[in-house]
């Protein structure tokens, strides 16, 4: 199926039901947080580091506290599952882990308990990440298989993500649910209990379909870190370390945008069906290309699609600041969306290429982590730089987008056999 060893396929399945579940709540949160259900804390005249205390400033913190902890875990995770050499474990508790918080959510009855459980949700978020993609990476038979297999992987894990969201806001509006007698379901329970669900979906997907296949664990005294400098003529800078840099650029551009919907519709005199088309519009190309991508950077090499995806990615973000009509910015987040695609499962290619065997979990939650950062960083950033004018969160992202370029033409070199190019894959040659 899809060209990809099945438990690949599973493992993608799995991802995109828990991502579903995940997706769910971004949606939900926020709702739940502003409904008047939960105590809050008191707002009037608080504030925070000088800053005024307010309710947006709690949704912000509540959501940006699952990527903070979860990427800061990740690299321990990872290699803890190098040192073990068995991923599945890892997974299943993960797992369990976001279902038992998800449980969690209808149960608290203040902000303070959200937060503790949205932590909670954070670290069980940790372990499966980079376990996971670390075992998509393991069960590549070849090189060749692996941009395929990472193409697979993102697209079902995409598609998962992207959908969420708006099957949560359906099942939130449509609530309460009668369910027996006299017992009645309020929207945000229901949401609750449909993270649930895909998390359980997840877990017996890879419980009963998905084995850790034959490769040593990595020795106990062996130093797992990645290095940030380089050790090759005219590399300065380690090539993983490089595409996690470039990984966390390329997250911050996409997150750039959610926090800015007022202005934006305000700008382009759109409403919010407008919006939403728009924001999807980097996910959908990331659906389609993600796997034809995956697959070509695994037959012409890795290289040619991240310097591309670069060279795309700069005018796509600053594109988004200066466009002032609906069409334009549709274009825009669309070409922002190809770019992604061009990048994401190509870096992780190299990165498992790099990887030395037993150390995937390790070498990989270098991007998982960044990518996850990005994600936090990004909201924020705007937040911050739109008061500096509408063009300039945008313009700090094509930044970024031309930063990761110099960085991979100058540091990066092709990592598939046989795919290297006089002066066009191999960079510092």
């Amino acid at each position: 199926m899809f060209g990809s060893d099945r438990q690949v396929v599973v493992l993608a399945l799995a991802r995109m039901a828990d991502a579903v579940a995940n997706s769910f709540l971004i949606i939900v949160l926020p709702l739940y947080i502003a409904s008047g259900d939960l105590a809050v804390p008191a707002l009037s005249g608080a504030t925070v580091l000088g800053y005024p205390l307010t309710l947006e400033l709690l949704i912000g913190f509540a959501l940006s506290l699952f990527g903070f902890l979860n990427s800061s875990v990740q690299p321990l995770t990872g290699r803890l599952s190098d040192r073990t050499g068995r991923r599945k474990v890892f997974i299943l508790f993960g797992l369990a882990v976001l279902a038992v918080s998800a449980v969690a959510y209808a149960l608290v009855d203040t902000y303070r308990a959200l937060v503790v459980v949205r932590a909670i949700q954070g670290l069980g978020g940790a372990f499966v990440i980079p376990t996971t993609i670390a075992l998509v990476n393991d069960l590549a038979r070849s090189d060749a298989e692996r941009g395929g297999n990472f193409g697979v992987f993102n697209t079902f894990r995409l598609v998962g993500f992207g959908f969420g969201p708006i099957v949560a806001g359906l099942v939130v509006q449509g609530g309460p649910y009668p369910v027996a007698s006299g017992v009645v379901l309020s929207g945000f329970d229901a949401a609750f209990g449909v993270a649930v669900l895909g998390a359980l979906v997840s877990f017996s997907l890879v419980l009963l379909l998905v084995e850790d296949p034959d490769s040593p664990a990595a020795d106990a005294g062996d130093e797992l870190s990645i290095s940030i400098r380089g050790d090759g003529p005219g590399q300065w800078l380690d090539p993983v370390f490089v595409l996690g840099l470039g990984t966390f650029f390329m997250a911050v551009t996409i997150a750039l945008y959610a926090t800015l919907q007022e202005p934006i519709n305000a700008r382009l005199d759109q409403g919010p069906q407008w919006f939403g088309l728009q924001f999807a519009a980097v996910v959908i190309a990331n659906v389609v290309l993600q796997m034809p991508i995956g697959r070509a950077a695994d037959r012409v090499g890795r290289k040619p699609f991240l310097v591309g995806g670069l060279l795309l990615l700069a005018p796509a973000v600053l594109a988004q600041g200066l466009v002032t009509s609906p069409w334009p910015m549709l274009l825009a987040r669309t070409v922002h969306g190809i770019a992604v695609a061009m990048l994401f499962a190509p870096a992780l290619a190299v990165a498992g290429d790099l990887a030395e065997e037993g150390q995937s979990g390790t070498t990989l939650s270098v991007l998982t982590m960044a990518f996850g950062f990005g994600t936090a960083v990004g909201p924020l950033a705007s937040g911050v730089l739109y008061g500096y004018g509408f063009v300039v969160p945008f313009a700090f992202g094509a930044v970024l987008a031309v930063a990761a370029l110099v960085l991979v033409v100058t540091q990066v070199e092709e990592t598939l056999e046989g795919a290297r190019r006089p002066g066009l894959l191999a960079g510092g040659d």
